[in-house]
């Protein structure tokens, strides 16, 4: 059996996405979708069958592998094979994505907890206790200067969020109480990441659970499924988002592979 590779560009590789996004326990967030977009893609073939794909960023880690169920057999030795051959160091991979973490748990690694990934309970909402002063509607250019005066670097590229109607304001007359943002996903069809950001000045009074709520509804009134995520070790964004009944059973993984005799 031969193992030989060929890049491909992500819109070629469509197709295949789309049957590894049926074989995921949970989705993920834009976080890892935006380093999913940033690879570079592979087609994977058994001597002249093309049986699967992977994809790593320009900092050698790896996003993606996947394998049609036929060829399971062959996951480790290609998996092996494609860490040597492309020197891949790290790889992103989170706990919804069985077989890429099983092969990535298969090495020597060094292990961390980068992320979590969320999603709605449906827990019912006590309207009364969500922060009443405030509307949220979206943003608009004009509203680009107190965005940027209040949240600064928190929103890239904010301008063409706001032109592609993805940012909202959160606002009592003219004070802003903080923001929210709303990713469509590309690989996963139907799923929006939300997130939020509160006015330092106004923080505490359940703001951020009041707009990750209000973006639920809107995602739900629009045919949208939301999902979230935060880095592991931001508690107070973990603990916003359980209260807007958000729920987590999946991690992201950063991780690092140990070079061995055998794997050198």
């Amino acid at each position: 059996m031969n193992y030989s590779y060929t890049q491909c560009t992500i819109d070629q590789m469509i197709p295949w996405i789309e049957q590894y996004a049926k074989t995921l326990s949970s989705p993920f967030d834009s976080y890892l979708e935006d380093h999913i977009a940033a690879s570079d893609f592979y087609s994977i073939y058994i001597d002249t069958a093309a049986v699967g794909y992977f994809a790593f960023n320009k900092d050698a880690y790896m996003t993606q592998f996947y394998l049609k169920d036929q060829y399971l057999n062959h996951a480790q030795p290609i998996f092996k094979d494609i860490l040597q051959q492309y020197k891949i160091g790290h790889a992103l991979v989170f706990t919804g994505d069985e077989l890429f973490l099983s092969l990535v748990l298969d090495q020597e690694i060094i292990l961390k907890k980068q992320a979590y990934f969320f999603q709605d309970s449906r827990a019912a909402i006590d309207e009364a206790a969500l922060y009443q002063d405030g509307t949220l509607r979206t943003a608009t250019k004009e509203d680009i200067p107190l965005i940027l005066q209040v949240s600064e670097d928190f929103f890239d590229s904010l301008e063409a969020r706001v032109e592609r109607r993805e940012i909202f304001v959160f606002k009592n007359a003219d004070e802003l109480l903080g923001a929210g943002i709303v990713e469509y996903s590309k690989i996963l069809k139907g799923y929006t990441s939300i997130g939020m950001f509160v006015n330092e000045q106004y923080r505490q009074k359940g703001i951020g659970k009041t707009i990750i709520i209000k973006l639920k509804q809107w995602c739900y009134e629009n045919g949208l499924t939301p999902i979230c995520g935060c880095w592991y070790y931001n508690y107070n964004s973990k603990k916003t988002l359980e209260r807007a009944a958000m729920v987590t059973r999946t991690r992201l993984l950063n991780v690092e592979f140990i070079k061995t005799e055998s794997n050198n």
